[in-house]
């Protein structure tokens, strides 16, 4: 799990980021058995809402937030144009995608 970084900041800020040079196939899978290591170590344990902050490359980016919505009801991505997080998945009906959050 060399090529992608995950760690859980605030108890709801999924801080992310590369690591060492890898090519989109590795890094995905790194990025997922990172995640499962977190929710099989109790760290990922779920929630409300996850907020994910830092760069991803698009297959990462699905592949986080696919993992992820199985544990929180709302999983939002940190815009460092709006200064906000956006929802990108919800299934909460009171929180919809597009909505933003501090």
């Amino acid at each position: 799990m060399a090529s992608y970084k995950i760690n859980l900041e605030e108890s709801n800020i999924l801080r992310v980021g590369f690591a060492d040079p890898a090519q989109n196939d590795q890094i995905v899978r790194d990025a997922v058995a990172r995640l499962e290591q977190m929710v099989n170590d109790r760290i990922l344990v779920g929630g409300p809402v996850i907020k994910i902050n830092g760069p991803a490359s698009l297959p990462v980016a699905c592949a986080i937030a696919h993992a992820v919505n199985h544990l929180y009801e709302v999983v939002a991505v940190f815009d460092p144009k709006l200064g906000k997080y956006v929802v990108a998945v919800s299934h909460n009906s009171k929180v919809s995608p597009g909505d933003l959050i501090d």
